[in-house]
């Protein structure tokens, strides 16, 4: 039986947009893209240049740090080019797509058949091990180590976010086989959070897994408020996190010996003519995504969800990490009188605007800040959104001081950017706070490394 945990603190931002639950298979694009810049603390050592052949599963790069970590390629092709930023700094290796993909085989086998190593080295060897990440510092895993707990949130309570039981309504098989994998890495237990109104019943037939449900509005699917409500970090614990799709990919590597590159993603928000789901291979183009299915205007390209997606165009690449594009209008008008005016399509937590009056009503909203930066004061408005048992504005300036022993003390080692997100769409203040909270980690991680 699940153990329920309610949330109060939060904050639900209803918007237009929501991907109705059909599927259509996109196929295989021109191009595709795996970029280092999606993994923090990453520095890549490259093994390809232009012209190299390669097939899904091939080595592009790995961790100059912990070269057992290999980062592969989703298609079989050719590489067209490696994208290089300021000081040489890899951005993206884009391959052109075959017609017919490719795939390296890798070993395939029950893990419950297999030992602790056995399970890393294929993990490891297909790519898949970057899926696994670990707080503190939501960084990728390292597979030297044995955490206390793995938690897979079965949920997402983000604006637009896709449902998780329609992505893996056919893939519980491998679901299942890769939670018995990830049983096989950890002396602890593997934790499944679910929601007592997002979800239904698809993962209640898992086993091997402590089951939580949560109760509440947006942050409950938030891995850092889960961690922090079922058994909150002390100094030098670790615990890793994956989504479920992913493990879902994990199983199947087991199952089939291949690494499954495609992912079934959300386009959603209120540019979108015809919100759905498409099923695509991880670094696909956003143009093959949106194609034709975008409103005229001016529109901002996101991918993941408004809170904590990067901003892209549509020539760019779809983020390892995501399983969302989110297509929003872009807040680059002028307004006369500003705030000062009614506001009847504004949102607002507050009373400024009359949105309060209707809670759950769906809005369009767009990207304007309503204001520009402002002296960081104490307003006590975090805290209503913010659900840890953690002191965020005192957090913050303990990172914006780089006073190390405070941001100790404080909690940093149970946070990361997403856990801020909606201390940041609130903050009267317009200071980027998830771009803060991870200085604030990156600070730490050069202190103890």
């Amino acid at each position: 039986m699940s153990k329920v945990i309610k949330i109060k603190k939060g904050l639900d931002i209803h918007l237009k947009g929501q991907a109705e639950k059909l599927l259509v298979n996109l196929g295989v694009s021109a191009n595709y893209a795996v970029k280092p810049t999606d993994f923090e603390g990453l520095t890549p050592k490259i093994l390809v240049k232009s012209g190299f052949e390669v097939k899904v599963g091939t080595p592009l790069f790995y961790d100059k740090y912990r070269p057992e970590i290999l980062f592969t390629s989703p298609v079989s092709g050719t590489v067209l080019e490696v994208n290089r930023g300021e000081r040489r700094r890899v951005m993206e290796i884009i391959i052109k797509a075959d017609e017919k993909i490719e795939y390296k085989s890798f070993k395939k086998a029950n893990p419950n058949d297999l030992q602790k190593e056995e399970i890393k080295e294929n993990v490891l060897k297909s790519g898949l091990w970057p899926t696994v990440r670990q707080r503190p510092y939501a960084v990728i895993a390292n597979p030297a180590d044995t955490p206390k707990a793995i938690y897979i949130s079965g949920f997402d309570s983000a604006p637009l976010a896709p449902d998780y039981e329609f992505i893996l309504k056919e893939q519980l098989a491998d679901f299942q086989t890769g939670v018995d994998a990830l049983k096989k890495l950890v002396d602890g237990p593997v934790n499944l959070s679910t929601h007592n109104v997002l979800n239904n019943n698809l993962f209640k037939s898992v086993n091997g897994v402590e089951f939580y449900e949560f109760e509440g509005p947006h942050p409950a699917s938030s891995i850092g408020v889960q961690i922090n409500k079922i058994q909150a970090l002390n100094k030098g614990d670790i615990v890793w996190y994956l989504n479920p799709a992913d493990v879902a990919k994990i199983g199947k590597l087991f199952n089939e010996g291949i690494y499954d590159s495609s992912k079934i993603i959300a386009l959603t928000g209120s540019e979108i003519k015809m919100p759905q789901y498409f099923k695509v291979i991880s670094g696909a183009d956003i143009l093959s995504i949106v194609r034709d299915n975008v409103q005229k205007g001016e529109v901002r390209f996101i991918s993941g969800n408004v809170l904590t997606g990067e901003k892209v165009n549509k020539t760019n690449f779809l983020g390892y990490y995501d399983y969302q594009v989110t297509v929003i209008p872009e807040g680059n008008k002028p307004e006369f009188l500003g705030w000062g005016t009614p506001g009847f399509g504004k949102f607002s937590m507050t009373r400024t605007f009359f949105s309060w009056l209707t809670p759950k009503k769906q809005m369009s909203l767009d990207t304007n800040l309503h204001g520009g930066l402002r002296p960081f004061v104490v307003t006590g408005e975090f805290e209503k959104v913010f659900p840890m048992d953690i002191y965020p504005m005192q957090l913050l300036k303990a990172i914006i001081i780089e006073d190390i022993d405070l941001m100790e003390q404080l909690g940093i080692y149970e946070v990361a950017e997403e856990d801020f997100a909606l201390c940041e769409v609130i903050n009267t203040s317009k200071i980027e706070v998830q771009k803060l909270v991870r200085k604030g980690i990156n600070t730490m991680i050069k202190e103890f490394s």
